[in-house]
């Protein structure tokens, strides 16, 4: 009996080590912060929010690109990564190009830019809590007109980057492209969004890893969501289509939330580390 008592006390003992150890170290930060700021109910937040008020001016935007024409279905098979079977039912969701153009007006045009502007909000929200910053005050909405732009901008230029390469040196630049402009666009979204109240330095970490987590994100929807749009479609019809899409807006805002606290806990990890080495180096002195 001793002997077992023993058995379960080094376990526990071991149990408490690895929690400790966890704890401490930065994934564990990570994880407290995220619980924090609510993670996953902040990107759910953002889905809703942004097919309520950017995916309106979206597919205007997509259908007045003369140079690409493609219309916002192709956007969003593009974005989602999806294979060639579930193009033809992501298509059905969104009216023709032409049809998107015929049937808005200016008046329409200027609300959808309007309510557009409240996206803007929520992600310099999602941006000031992962920072733990106070809120601006009203007269920056200014930036929320500016980012929007800018974002427009940035996913037509996507749009272009993404149609088919003709040979391997013209998917090799495109593939640059996009991931520059994506590390610059995120980067200086950051830097917009919070007012410039941090470093430049102290958001580069963040707008490399909301990258690469979209990158994952892309491989994960080809594999997941795209045999869901075919199994959805035909389970509950074009409402199984859209579902699929509202979950990929969902993994886009946790990537983009996420991506900038992971970038928060690498440069702080960096000064930490920082002054780990100095004392280390003093102490060595020190000693000699």
């Amino acid at each position: 009996m001793p002997e077992k008592s023993s058995g379960v006390e080094g376990r526990q003992w071991w149990f408490v080590r690895l929690y400790g150890a966890f704890h401490g170290s930065a994934a564990g930060r990570g994880w407290r912060r995220g619980n924090q700021l609510e993670l996953m109910h902040r990107s759910m937040g953002f889905a809703a929010l942004g097919l309520l008020t950017l995916m309106p001016l979206l597919i205007v935007v997509a259908a007045a690109d003369p140079a690409n024409g493609q219309g916002f279905a192709e956007w969003i098979s593009d974005g989602l990564g999806v294979a060639a079977a579930s193009e033809d039912e992501v298509r059905r969701l969104f009216a023709p190009p032409g049809k998107a153009l015929e049937t808005t007006t200016g008046f329409g045009i200027a609300a959808l830019a309007v309510f557009g502007l409240t996206f803007g909000g929520v992600v310099q929200t999602g941006y000031e809590k992962v920072w733990e910053l106070p809120a601006a005050r009203w007269h920056t909405m200014w930036r929320h007109l500016v980012w929007l732009a800018i974002l427009i901008g940035y996913l037509l230029l996507s749009a272009h980057i993404a149609t088919r390469p003709r040979d391997v040196g013209d998917l090799a630049w495109r593939a640059a492209v996009a991931v520059v402009s994506a590390v610059l666009f995120f980067w200086w979204s950051q830097r917009l969004l919070l007012g410039g109240r941090l470093p430049w330095s102290a958001l580069l970490p963040g707008a490399v890893a909301t990258v690469i987590g979209l990158a994952g994100l892309r491989g994960f929807s080809r594999l997941v969501f795209s045999p869901l749009i075919a199994s959805n479609t035909v389970t509950y019809g074009p409402v199984g289509t859209m579902l699929v899409v509202q979950s990929w807006l969902v993994g886009v805002g946790f990537v983009v939330f996420g991506g900038a606290l992971v970038g928060r806990l690498l440069y702080e990890e960096r000064w930490h580390l920082a002054r780990v080495m100095r004392r280390w180096r003093s102490g060595f002195r020190a000693r000699r």
